[in-house]
């Protein structure tokens, strides 16, 4: 008999949710690139399933050239049409408008304080280990806080919720059952749930960016 794997109860729902969860969420991601693309898919989500923006991934990527910011954010109409006219992808001209300037606002970033170094200053100094799925918050003090400083900079599609889907899809928190197997394997948080350093990790992710410190 196969060992069970403990998962939330969204990872179980579906084969492509499950692999989604035990390879990919929330696995600590640092480099630019990587954290502006889940911001757009996370925006591109809000009012539909993660799973309707996973099984169109594929064509998000290839439309958004790997979700490289310098190129989509010299997306103009004809990019647009394009993706409007792909059944592929989600066909929601205001959120292809958002991830177009979420590219311009990341780039603007470089000049002082670069995205990775901005999001990950959001990161709570503790992270709660949820005993049931209804612990699990779809908002806290710090992705409002998070929300407000990514609209301020120029981002759009970036309220409270999905900025906590953001983090909770990139390793800012660990939201794994407290039974999982993936529960504290992060190595953002020490054996007490407590945040430990990634200024290091950001840097190493990023050796193109300028360095910044971690503040918000």
């Amino acid at each position: 008999m196969s060992e069970q794997v403990i998962r939330p109860n969204w990872a179980n729902t579906n084969a492509l949710l499950s692999d989604y969860y035990d390879t990919e969420w929330g696995n600590p991601i640092f480099d630019e690139r990587g954290i502006y693309e889940r911001i757009c898919l996370e925006s591109f989500q809000a009012g539909l399933s993660w799973l309707t923006v996973l099984k169109k991934r594929p064509a998000f990527r290839k439309h958004f050239n790997n979700f490289d910011p310098e190129i989509v954010a010299e997306f103009g109409e004809p990019e647009i049409a394009q993706m409007l006219a792909d059944p592929e992808i989600i066909r929601n001209r205001p959120k292809i408008n958002a991830a177009i300037a979420n590219a311009q606002a990341t780039l603007a970033l470089r000049e002082s304080q670069p995205l990775p170094y901005l999001v990950w200053s959001f990161r709570p100094e503790e992270t709660k280990t949820p005993s049931t799925s209804e612990d699990v918050p779809t908002q806290t003090p710090e992705s409002v806080a998070l929300s407000k400083r990514l609209k301020k900079e120029g981002f759009k599609f970036v309220g409270p919720s999905t900025a906590y889907a953001l983090m909770q899809a990139i390793g800012m928190v660990d939201d794994h059952p407290a039974d999982s197997p993936r529960r504290g394997t992060s190595g953002v948080f020490d054996e007490n749930g407590r945040a430990v350093n990634v200024t290091e990790s950001i840097r190493l992710a990023n050796p193109g960016l300028p360095e910044a410190a971690l503040y918000r």
